[in-house]
């Protein structure tokens, strides 16, 4: 069964649109999640609207949106209000400014979705935006109204679509002035941070997401098989981290243990010919991939 799209509107470069559909790039409906019940009769519990001077439960058409202007005092909203603001990025994601993606904050990221042509008068629109971007080496902004809020994002070509992702607004971003004012400046020995950098260097690799497992998802899979299968759930041990009496020491056991895991690591690790961070090629090697790499190159240009 087809996903259902997010979203269905226009993206607009100037005056060239076309057709587009969002759908989420990530879901949670594959983590374990739960339901509360009647601890009693074992029954699903529903959650009610109550009204606190009644006590009585309010139906859905009779519920009302309000905002607050005093203590006890609203503003009625109702859905023909919100329905009346139109605005230009209702059905339309109008491409506003380019730059280039490395210039986004990562503070400023949150979801992200798949934005796709949706028809096929649309996709040739699509693939020449999604070229051009590429050929720039930048990311477009965009807004578009979803769940009646405009939401800003930054779209960037992946693959043959694009990746669409919301950007929270400047004043949704609280400033790390007010967390970070009482930190102190602090000189470093030159010492520490050798060996601090030492043992980063020996922790450094390629990201994949693929070696970064839910642990917590895992051990409550683990625990309702146990109880399906009417055996006690092992407990977990949570490892306390030991406290740091003397920093220098603790960062010269630290640089040992991972330079033991390191090189076990690296025992361990298939010979797939990459080369590692902060290891150099030897000249052989080297030449021996020259000629693959103008091979290559010269197949490419054909």
């Amino acid at each position: 069964m087809a996903p259902r799209p997010y979203w269905k509107g226009y993206l607009k470069l100037s005056l060239v649109s076309c057709a587009v559909a969002l759908y989420p790039a990530a879901s949670k409906s594959e983590r374990v999640s739960f339901h509360w019940l009647n601890r009693e009769t074992g029954n699903r519990l529903r959650q009610l609207m109550v009204d606190p001077d009644t006590n009585e439960p309010v139906e859905r058409e009779d519920r009302v949106r309000g905002f607050p202007i005093a203590r006890h005092d609203y503003i009625e909203i109702e859905d023909e209000d919100l329905d009346a603001i139109e605005i230009e990025s209702s059905h339309t994601i109008d491409i506003e400014r380019f730059v280039p993606k490395s210039e986004i904050d990562p503070i400023y990221i949150g979801s992200s979705y798949y934005l796709v042509p949706d028809d096929k008068a649309a996709e040739e629109a699509f693939a020449v935006i999604c070229e051009a971007m590429a050929a720039e080496g930048v990311a477009g902004i965009g807004r578009a109204v979803i769940s009646r809020r405009e939401r800003l994002f930054v779209m960037e070509p992946r693959g043959k679509g694009m990746l669409a992702t919301v950007l929270h607004y400047a004043y949704e971003v609280n400033s790390d002035r007010a967390y970070f004012a009482d930190i102190p400046e602090i000189e470093i020995p030159d010492e520490m941070m050798e060996l601090a950098r030492h043992i980063i260097r020996t922790k450094v690799g390629r990201f994949d997401i693929s070696k970064f497992e839910d642990r917590y998802e895992t051990a409550l899979r683990e625990m309702i098989s146990a109880k399906q299968a009417g055996r006690p759930a092992e407990a977990a041990k949570p490892q306390q981290p030991a406290k740091v009496i003397n920093l220098m020491d603790a960062l010269r056991k630290s640089a040992t243990a991972e330079k033991a895991g390191a090189k076990e690591r690296e025992l361990a690790a298939p010979q797939d010919g990459l080369r590692r961070p902060g290891k150099k090629t030897s000249k052989k090697a080297a030449a021996a991939a020259r000629p693959a790499t103008r091979a290559r190159k010269t197949a490419s240009s054909r």
